[in-house]
């Protein structure tokens, strides 16, 4: 940590720059004498991403902002507040403590929180901030957490761990024995020292693949913001042997969407429909989940076909995704439908259909945005369809 970064001169500075991109304020020479560029810029980008992303830290002064890496792999405060209702008790044990957002909102629930980070600066940076954010019951290891975990006598309420999801070149990984920690591999281990283990993973993980390697998956909760997935948590509570339950969770700028379900390997009986009334899109989080059996019978809807992953009904119901008003409904002929979109704008959704938004827009000459909703589909009778809609 370069601690000339949080004099007052060089905060208001930064501010002042805000709307400077990163790039070009490390291209300018540094007004200060022991600050590089490059170090102006690095805290620009903390200060930028967690104007949105973490607005209690963007809010307090003399916060320190860690490489860009840390900043994007961070949870949001949105989230890290949802994983934080989620436990409580006397101690809990980070094993990958990182910028340590998860780490300040578990300290609400918990006596006694312990950031486990082996990256000495960034267990620095995020001590530092604790101070300024006036967490005192955050204690900080520098250390190997699994080695923390080996040589210790205690035990925890909860252990979290978000495991790092690179390789040491640097690439993506995405199966859990491949991340650091291994958390496959130290299960048991984990388990000797609490009976409820918290785990965040990338969206992209399987969730046949993540129950596979784990022991005791008692839930798995899918969050979104604003319909995009951000992550997947992994509650596993020791000997726990019943069904994994669902949880989806989309964070929206005017509510929650809720959901759950009960992950099975095979599918259910399921009704299936012509288009009705209404026409209804599930969220991100009901994507990745798979219930698409599951919601047909806690909304009583109909699926358009057994791929399409589009619902309707007669009669408007609440539903956890986007909702339309169907207001007609046309055989995919190009011939034909080149003319019908003559000069209109649509906003175009493709479910269950050989062609790209791309390809649609450029043969029929759509142009983007509009009241109009179209969706390229297939139907009960494998017919492919235009559905031409409004929102709800």
């Amino acid at each position: 940590m370069n601690k000339a970064l949080l004099n007052e001169e060089v905060e208001e500075f930064l501010r002042k720059n805000l709307n400077t991109t990163p790039a070009e304020l490390a291209l300018r020479r540094s007004p200060f004498p022991d600050i590089s560029s490059s170090e102006l810029a690095q805290q620009l980008t903390g200060l930028q991403k967690a104007e949105k992303k973490l607005p209690t830290w963007f809010k307090q002064a003399r916060i320190y902002y860690p490489e860009k890496l840390n900043l994007e792999q961070t949870s949001s405060e949105t989230t890290a507040k949802y994983k934080a209702s989620l436990l409580k008790g006397d101690t809990l044990i980070d094993l990958t403590g990182g910028m340590g957002v998860d780490d300040y909102y578990f300290a609400e629930n918990f006596k006694e929180v312990i950031h486990c980070e082996l990256n000495r600066e960034l267990s620095e940076i995020a001590a530092h901030n604790f101070k300024q954010l006036g967490r005192k019951n955050i204690f900080f290891r520098n250390e190997d957490s699994i080695a923390v975990l080996k040589d210790s006598d205690q035990s925890f309420d909860s252990i979290y761990v978000d495991p790092a999801r690179r390789d040491d070149a640097g690439g993506k990984v995405f199966k859990l024995a491949d991340c650091l920690p291994n958390v496959p591999e130290n299960i048991d281990l984990l388990f000797s020292k609490s009976a409820a283990i918290l785990i965040k993973t990338s969206p992209l993980l399987d969730l046949q693949a993540g129950i596979s390697e784990l022991k005791f998956v008692a839930e798995i909760h899918i969050i979104a913001v604003n319909n995009e997935v951000k992550e997947l948590l992994w509650m596993l509570k020791k000997d726990d042997t019943s069904a994994t339950k669902i949880k989806t969770r989309n964070f929206t700028k005017t509510g929650l969407e809720e959901f759950e379900g009960i992950f099975k390997k095979t599918a259910s009986e399921i009704n299936y429909s012509l288009p009705k009334n209404f026409i209804y899109e599930p969220n991100a989080a009901i994507m990745k989940s798979g219930l698409f059996e599951e919601v047909t019978h806690q909304t009583q809807t109909s699926k358009l076909h057994p791929n399409s992953h589009l619902y309707t009904s007669e009669m408007e119901i609440n539903f956890p995704g986007r909702k339309f008003k169907l207001n007609d409904i046309q055989e995919y002929k190009p011939g034909i439908l080149k003319k019908k979109f003559k000069g209109i704008k649509g906003n175009i959704t493709v479910r269950n259909f050989p062609e790209s938004v791309e390809i649609l827009r450029k043969k029929l000459k759509i142009k983007d945005g509009g009241k109009n909703y179209l969706f390229f589909t297939t139907n009960t009778k494998n017919e492919k369809i235009v559905l031409f809609c409004e929102k709800c």
